[in-house]
């Protein structure tokens, strides 16, 4: 077998995956269509339809684009099945039915943004950082009947720094989703269609980590945990969707604040959990152990600004606190 034997649909919709088809793209492999999401409703009224990043590049090289509302629509099914694919390559799209992942000769593999089995789910990412973990990485591994289980292709690590949030790892795990992706391509062609995969099974050898969906009340912070699980939390939904606590004054109003950097600190909280603290031109709040500093911020109804410039707006700090 060569490169030019596949025949590959891509089915992707966000920008994660765009870096993986245009990898596709330019070394030369026949992406034959290309699923996406429909178009999007945006706007006040929802009158104005936004085309995925998936279908924009698409659209962009000629490549044919499909967008159904319902996999397993009989008109989609036939419409896939003329494109007479061997091969589908998934990155950061919906879950399929068998009728879709079982159609081509060679299969359907799906790029995932973490070390499986470790973190299925829909938002891997974001739980990685979450939990504090110092490592992630990027799998590719054959779709079968069960959400992220299928046998294992390939695997590529990613170190976390301390200090990194979402957007970092989302970053660097969306090039080094691409750059599996060809590895794996070269594996299936060096084997003719059938490279080695292991099953998942084989690879629990402590309690997963499970990644799933990310609500707003998700991203409600908990001010009764630790400093550093806070620290966590925080730079696993930074920038987006951002995570956010309610703040009070002395007089009972409240108001929503999104919190998108912190700074640890070893200052042992003195005062009430959730007390806001200043210290000349720094912001704190009382965690369970330490206080932990706010660096960026935003109110509701705000832009984003710097915790400077929140103190510069607020008297008698020691009357606030979050909850």
């Amino acid at each position: 077998m060569t490169k030019e034997d596949l025949r590959i649909v891509f089915m992707g919709t966000p920008e994660f995956a765009v870096e993986t088809l245009q990898t596709l793209v330019e070394n030369n492999y026949q992406v034959v269509a290309v699923v996406t999401q429909p178009d999007k409703p945006v706007g006040r009224h929802g009158s104005v339809l936004q085309p995925s990043p998936v279908k924009q590049y698409a659209l962009s090289k000629g490549l044919p684009v499909l967008q159904p509302e319902k996999m397993k629509d009989p008109s989609f099914i036939e419409q896939l099945k003329g494109y007479h694919a061997n091969l589908q390559v998934v990155v950061a799209f919906r879950m399929l039915p068998e009728v879709v992942w079982a159609m081509p000769e060679y299969g359907t593999f799906n790029v995932h943004a973490a070390l499986l089995p470790q973190y299925r789910g829909a938002a891997p990412i974001n739980w990685a950082v979450i939990n504090g973990e110092t490592k992630t990485g990027v799998t590719t591994f054959f779709l079968d009947h069960y959400i992220d289980t299928g046998r294992i292709i390939e695997q590529m690590p990613f170190d976390i720094p301390d200090d990194a949030d979402v957007e970092y790892v989302y970053d660097g795990l969306m090039h080094l989703g691409a750059k599996i992706c060809l590895s794996t391509l070269s594996k299936i062609v060096d084997s003719n269609g059938h490279p080695a995969a292991c099953d998942q099974s084989s690879l629990i050898e402590t309690e997963l980590n499970h990644a799933p969906k990310i609500f707003k009340e998700t991203c409600m912070i908990d001010w009764n945990k630790s400093c550093k699980k806070i620290y966590d939390f925080v730079r696993g939904l930074s920038p987006y969707p951002g995570s956010w606590t309610t703040m009070t004054d002395g007089e009972g109003h409240e108001t929503v604040m999104k919190i998108y950097k912190t700074r640890k600190t070893n200052l042992p909280t003195k005062g009430n959990v959730g007390q806001l603290i200043a210290d000349k031109k720094h912001l704190y709040v009382c965690c369970e152990d330490f206080l932990l500093q706010i660096e960026e911020l935003q109110l509701a109804g705000k832009k984003r600004m710097e915790a400077t410039a929140f103190l510069n707006g607020v008297k008698d700090i020691e009357k606030y606190f979050v909850r």
